[in-house]
């Protein structure tokens, strides 16, 4: 009886310091997202004032009309960048949030 309390103490202090890690490791996770996130739309904003600042010295319309057209370039091209980048981002949370589990599923199909 008693070794059967202590495994399951085991097994409780396994878990928590499994979860513990997993917490960590999505908390981290977060933060480089939020870091991330942050730098991209400080960046676009930086860049949209620098665009209409442009626009504003603009002599001509077609001046201006090129001026819009390469800030739209750019920018939809930074958002796909982003974008990817962001995806990844989330795809390496999500693999490092199940590893502490992988090794409890493969415990358990035994």
């Amino acid at each position: 009886m008693i070794n059967g309390f202590e495994d399951f103490q085991k097994i409780g202090k396994d878990n928590m310091d499994q979860a513990m890690k997993n917490f960590g490791s999505f908390s981290k996770g977060m933060q480089t997202l939020a870091t991330e996130m942050a730098d991209y739309s400080k960046k676009s904003f930086e860049d949209g004032a620098a665009t209409f600042e442009k626009l504003l010295a603009a002599k001509s319309v077609d001046k201006a009309v090129e001026i819009q057209s390469d800030f739209v370039k750019t920018s939809y091209e930074g958002f796909v960048a982003q974008a990817t980048k962001v995806g990844e981002l989330y795809a390496d949370l999500a693999k490092d949030a199940y590893k502490p589990f992988e090794g409890m599923v493969a415990k358990a199909g035994k």
